[in-house]
């Protein structure tokens, strides 16, 4: 078996870091904050409800996939240093999942882009999203 050099294995840390960060910023604020855009109940929700909205409101192809992605994201926080099998199996489905988070934020761009088409995507929202003006072709 070969040994990974260095770079490898910080290139493999640094996915897993960014896969895990941006799996967390997604669910923990990313989809709170467009539900409340939204004016849509969020607090106190549970996740899976607040999955099936965004589901409904056509944000998300399937919540099913983000529990997916989610897993993979839970199995790195266990380390299996004895078992690099193990390891290398979960790597390989964390960067065929990699894609679900791609698409999953596509989609929300999208959407946002369909529905507001004057909103500047990137930039600070309005604080007030009553003035609906600002989005009216």
């Amino acid at each position: 078996m070969d040994l990974l050099t260095d770079e490898q294995v910080q290139d493999i840390d640094q996915f897993i870091l960014r896969y895990t960060k941006l799996q967390d910023t997604m669910g923990s604020r990313l989809f709170n904050s467009i539900l409340n855009y939204l004016y849509e109940p969020v607090e106190n929700r549970p996740m899976l409800d607040v999955l099936h909205r965004l589901e409904k409101l056509g944000l998300m192809d399937s919540a099913e996939k983000w529990m997916e992605v989610r897993l993979v994201r839970n199995h790195f926080a266990h380390d299996y240093a004895n078992d690099p099998e193990k390891n290398a199996a979960l790597l390989n489905i964390a960067f065929a999942s990699a894609i679900n988070l791609y698409n999953m934020l596509i989609s929300i761009r999208t959407w946002f882009t369909k529905a507001y088409p004057k909103l500047e995507l990137g930039k600070e929202l309005p604080e007030i999203p009553g003035n609906w003006s600002v989005f009216e072709s």
